[in-house]
């Protein structure tokens, strides 16, 4: 009976404040973790024989009446990393900043015997240097090859749990959090040495990467910055004296709230009030906002704090807009998800309304199309599963860890979408816009 009540303390544990003395909570949730890790890989093994006696039947598609080969690779789930591998797919799936990586010469990072081998580390190899552009590298250069039925990166995870210790062990991780920090050290490594050559210099060389590039977060450019770096205006005004403050943010995405009108919408077909569209949630981004009490700002005409108002405007777009759904809000002690269905354009999606200078743009350059998004599936930010889609060479995929299956646009435009990643539009083409 006690071991049956501390189960249910560790399956409650948003409501678990206090531990015992001798800590039998904490022993329970390492128990229980331990059970669902051995059940979790016998399961594993388990459905990999399956896909592996069935790999050439699942390896064979119907497109358009003739058969064809499905060279997508899904990533294996090492234990609840599917946060990872929806952004990894996500990523493999915008062309420009994967074929930067997979055009990168290999680095071998171990001396003696294995020099000059392609190596994998893993968590047993102990305090060995690791490169994490390597190892993203790697992974990517294993998906689309259809090769194999599932490819593992635990190489990869492993240099995540190195030099990101906030996803160490194997609980549920927030996708997007784990997108940042990714993204934020690939810049940070890019911008060192790579064989003797700067990777900035590069970056350089490919002109499609940096001509017209003014975005740099902490440092030189690199691809990071080049695909996915935009820039705001934030625009402060007192509401004393009327003085304005400007100041310019670089981005790598856009965090949208979902307007507190629509957050009691549960489903696309809900008939109760209007829907929710992304153009609402970009809306409310950029909207003219009255700062509450809590966010005073200091006037250095008025010497003191005053009320104020707050403005965003999109001083420059990124090649690769990366959109940001807030679905996840603390409520007392609580961290509580907005289950909202937000519409959003495959096509077309323009940002010219949102521009500074909307003048000096020209008449395509602020289109996007949609390249991938990510789902959150469940109730909570610890909890639930991630997936993503995406398309490729004109055909939309369903990444689901292991599992990839060919989809269709109606399919695609259903879903509660988590992130967005929306691609610069490159060549004039009849479309509708949001």
């Amino acid at each position: 009976a006690q071991n049956t009540s501390l189960s249910l303390l560790y399956r409650c544990d948003d409501f678990v404040v206090n531990d015992t003395k001798l800590g039998l909570v904490q022993k329970v949730r390492e128990h229980l973790q331990n059970l669902e890790n051995s059940a979790f890989t016998s399961d594993r093994h388990r459905k990999r024989k399956l896909l592996e006696n069935s790999s050439l039947n699942s390896k064979l598609l119907k497109v358009n009446g003739s058969t064809t080969a499905l060279c997508a690779t899904g990533l294996r789930n090492l234990g609840n990393t599917c946060f990872m591998n929806a952004i990894l797919q996500s990523l493999s799936n915008i062309q420009q900043f994967c074929c930067y990586f997979k055009e990168l010469p290999a680095v071998e990072l171990r001396n003696g015997k294995t020099a000059g081998r392609r190596t994998y580390h893993t968590r047993s190899q102990g305090d060995n240097n690791v490169s994490l552009v390597e190892e993203f590298r790697k992974t990517l250069c294993a998906l689309w090859q259809g090769s194999q039925t599932a490819f593992s990166p635990e190489s990869l995870f492993y240099v995540v749990w190195k030099i990101m210790p906030n996803f160490r062990g194997y609980q549920q991780q927030d996708a997007h959090e784990f997108m940042r920090y990714l993204l934020d050290h690939l810049h940070l490594e890019l911008q060192g040495g790579f064989n003797g050559v700067s990777r900035s210099v590069i970056l350089q060389e490919n002109s499609s990467l940096s001509a017209s590039n003014k975005c740099c977060i902490n440092g030189a450019s690199t691809v990071v910055t080049a695909i996915f770096g935009g820039i705001l205006q934030n625009e402060v005004n007192c509401l004393i004296c009327g003085t304005e403050s400007r100041k310019f943010d670089p981005f790598l995405d856009l965090s949208l709230d979902i307007p507190s009108q629509f957050r009691n919408k549960r489903t696309k077909n809900q008939e109760n009030g209007p829907m929710c569209t992304l153009r609402d949630c970009l809306r409310s981004f950029t909207d003219l906002e009255e700062l509450d009490e809590t966010e005073l700002y200091m006037c250095h005409k008025c010497k003191k704090k005053q009320k104020s108002t707050k403005k965003f405007w999109i001083q420059k777009l990124p090649k690769v807009l990366c959109l940001h759904l807030k679905r996840f809000h603390w409520t007392a002690y609580l961290r509580n998800k907005v289950d909202t269905y937000v519409e959003f354009p495959l096509r077309g999606l323009d940002m010219k309304c949102y521009l500074l200078e909307p003048e000096n743009s020209g008449p395509e350059s602020c289109l996007y199309d949609l390249a991938a998004v990510v789902v959150h599936h469940g109730s909570g930010v610890g909890s639930g599963h991630y997936t993503a889609y995406a398309a490729h060479e004109g055909r939309w995929f369903h990444f689901n860890d292991s599992t990839v299956t060919l989809t269709d646009e109606e399919t695609v435009v259903k879903a509660k979408a988590y992130i967005l990643f929306y691609v610069e539009r490159q060549a004039k083409s009849g479309s509708d816009k949001l």
